[in-house]
C-alpha cells in the first residue's frame, strides 16, 4: 500500500517571493504544486485567503496570500485536517499563517548543524504553542 500523503516543501519559494511582489493564480498553482481550481475552492472556504484582482479580473496573489496558502496546504495535506478542522485551527491561531519553511542551510558542516539545531528548537517552540486537535 502506498502512502498518499503529500509532502509540502517548496524549495526556493522564499527566493521567488523576494524577486516578484505579485503572482497570478497559474504561477501560484505551479509554485505550490496545486491546481488553480483548488486555490479558488480554498478562497471560498477560508476567509483569510482573499487575493486582490487586477482590472481584468485576474487574481493577484501577494506574499501574505501565498503564505496563507502554504499554511492551509500544510494543515490539509501534512497535518491531515479536514477543511472544517483547518478552519478551526486557523481561527485558534487568529488566522495568522505560519512562516513558510526556511531554506535548507548550506555551508560548513558545523554551521549547518548549528542552523538545523536552531530550526528544530523553533519548531519545538511552535509545536508547544499549538493546541492538540
Amino acid at each position: 500500500m502506498t502512502d498518499k500523503r503529500h509532502h509540502v516543501y517548496h524549495p526556493g519559494l522564499g527566493t521567488q517571493l523576494a524577486v516578484k511582489p505579485f503572482f497570478k493564480i497559474g504561477e501560484v498553482a505551479k509554485l505550490l504544486g496545486v491546481k488553480p481550481h483548488v486555490l479558488r475552492y480554498w478562497e471560498s472556504e477560508f476567509p483569510s485567503l482573499r487575493p486582490k484582482k487586477n482590472p481584468s479580473g485576474q487574481r493577484i496573489y501577494a506574499r501574505a496570500d501565498i503564505e496563507a496558502i502554504v499554511e492551509i496546504q500544510n494543515l490539509l495535506y501534512n497535518e491531515r485536517y479536514t477543511i472544517s478542522g483547518a478552519k478551526q485551527m486557523l481561527a485558534r491561531q487568529g488566522e495568522t499563517p505560519l512562516a513558510p519553511p526556511a531554506e535548507i542551510p548550506s555551508g560548513p558542516l558545523p554551521q549547518v548543524l548549528a542552523d538545523l539545531k536552531t530550526h528544530v528548537h523553533e519548531l519545538l517552540a511552535l509545536l508547544n504553542r499549538m493546541p492538540i486537535p
